[in-house]
């Protein structure tokens, strides 16, 4: 049953991540559109302006599961430290109930907040509702779920050992 739940785990992290690299090129290729419009062309597209904050915002909560699982939440790094190892165990499996009640928040008044933003428009591109930017704090979220619960499973806690 762990074995399973890590394959899936891998499965949704890597989704995640391939679609955060994705909207990191995206925000890069409508940059460098934007410089061109604007600098040499001297007619600025406004929508690119909006699209690049919209996905660099998906970027963000679609990385977030891959710093989870490879152990960069919050933690208590001294008493990691000195604490035995039945104590460090307890400490993180706290670590994690305590992040997946964050996340349970983000996910449930996430969704709550998409829905009400879905009559509001996005500035410069009136024909995308801002439920679209909004969603990405819910869906980052629940990818989220599965990478804390996976490092809770196999920890890749390795900051902690080369930390200084």
């Amino acid at each position: 049953m762990k074995n399973a739940f890590l394959n899936f785990e891998r499965w949704t992290s890597g989704i995640a991540m391939a679609g955060a690299c994705l909207m990191l090129a995206i925000a890069s290729v409508l940059g460098m559109f934007q410089i061109l419009t604007r600098f040499v062309l001297e007619q600025p597209a406004e929508w690119t302006e909006v699209l690049i904050r919209f996905s660099l915002i998906w970027m963000v909560f679609l990385a977030i599961p891959m710093a989870f699982r490879q152990g960069a939440m919050v933690s208590v790094d001294v008493l990691k430290r000195w604490a035995p190892p039945a104590m460090r165990r307890l400490l993180s499996g706290f670590v994690c109930v305590a992040t997946l009640a964050l996340l349970a928040v983000l996910i449930w008044w996430g969704w709550d907040y998409a829905r009400r933003g879905g009559v509001q428009t996005m500035a410069g591109l009136e024909s995308l509702s801002m439920f679209w930017a909004y969603l990405a704090v819910p869906v980052g979220a629940l990818f989220a779920v599965f990478g804390v619960i996976g490092n809770l499973l196999e920890p890749q806690n390795t900051e902690l050992e080369n930390a200084q």
